[in-house]
């Protein structure tokens, strides 16, 4: 406490706030320009509406089975990925040439009207009588060893 009791502060003069200069000077709101936002806005929506194209009105797909007078699409053939199988003997084969013939047997398809690979059709369907002779020439094909171009030099014995 001060010896006269009175306040301490009471002498001094507290500094004076400086005046706030306002960074930019406020516009009043004018509501022409508000107006006009609101307008172009809604002449953009307008615009947008306009040049959407219609969408057409769809139903979902009945879930009846189709009628049999319905032309049922015939699947494209796919390759099969078979190592091995029934009438496939590919002990006797080097190795490469095991891998020709399962190649060949996995991507021709069978003649058969099955729209399957030879391999395929050798698992799949054992009633047919075009896959294994197919596969026969194949495996036939791949036991024997590949000619020789004219002109390279043979294997020595």
């Amino acid at each position: 406490m001060s010896p006269s009791g009175a306040n301490p502060t009471e002498g001094r003069q507290e500094p004076e706030a400086p005046e706030r200069s306002p960074a930019a000077p406020q516009r009043a709101a004018n509501p022409g320009s508000a107006l006009a936002v609101a307008v172009t806005l809604a002449l953009l929506a307008v615009l947008v509406w306009g040049l959407n194209p219609r969408q057409p009105k769809l139903r979902p797909a009945p879930l009846e089975p189709p009628s049999r007078t319905c032309p049922t699409t015939r699947t494209e053939f796919i390759p099969s990925n078979f190592t091995s199988g029934p009438g496939l003997n590919l002990d006797g084969l080097t190795p490469a040439a095991r891998n020709q013939a399962l190649l060949r047997l996995n991507l021709e398809p069978c003649t058969c009207g099955c729209r399957q690979s030879l391999a395929a059709c050798l698992a799949n369907n054992p009633s047919c009588a075009v896959a294994p002779h197919a596969a026969a020439a194949i495996l036939k094909d791949a036991a024997a060893p590949a000619p020789h171009p004219a002109g390279a030099a043979r294997p020595r014995p």
